[in-house]
């Protein structure tokens, strides 16, 4: 029994959604955004912002209802472990999100547009 719990918990553990910060910008390539104009890089960079940061919120928000359902797990009942899941669709998009706000970035700097975003970057963006 006791083995089974242990097993129970690791794969709660590894189960849970990751932090927003801790996911990976996707590759896409700049050349998408070639044609656009400053202003329009700056449009697209407002839209993709503004949906990276809702993305941000529900992932912290899955993480955080993760730990809850793992301590639940550990210290009352090992049963709710099967109720930690993560969300991938959400980390996926992030994922998506931030790849097209280095895009844009790029797209950016090559036409002397000045558009950077703020906030952490993942190390080698």
């Amino acid at each position: 029994m006791r083995n089974l719990g242990i097993v129970v918990l690791g794969a709660a553990l590894a189960g849970c959604a990751s932090s927003a910060a801790d996911i990976a910008p996707a590759y896409v390539s700049p050349v998408a955004y070639q044609s656009y104009t400053c202003q329009q890089l700056a449009l697209e960079a407002q839209s993709i912002s503004t949906r990276a940061a809702t993305l941000s919120g529900a992932q912290d928000s899955q993480r955080t209802k993760d730990g809850v359902a793992t301590a639940a797990a550990i210290v009352i009942f090992w049963p709710a472990a099967f109720f930690v899941g993560g969300d991938k669709q959400t980390a996926a998009e992030l994922s998506q999100m931030k790849g097209q706000m280095v895009a844009v970035e790029q797209a950016s700097i090559a036409k002397k547009c000045g558009i950077q975003f703020q906030g952490p970057r993942p190390p080698g963006t």
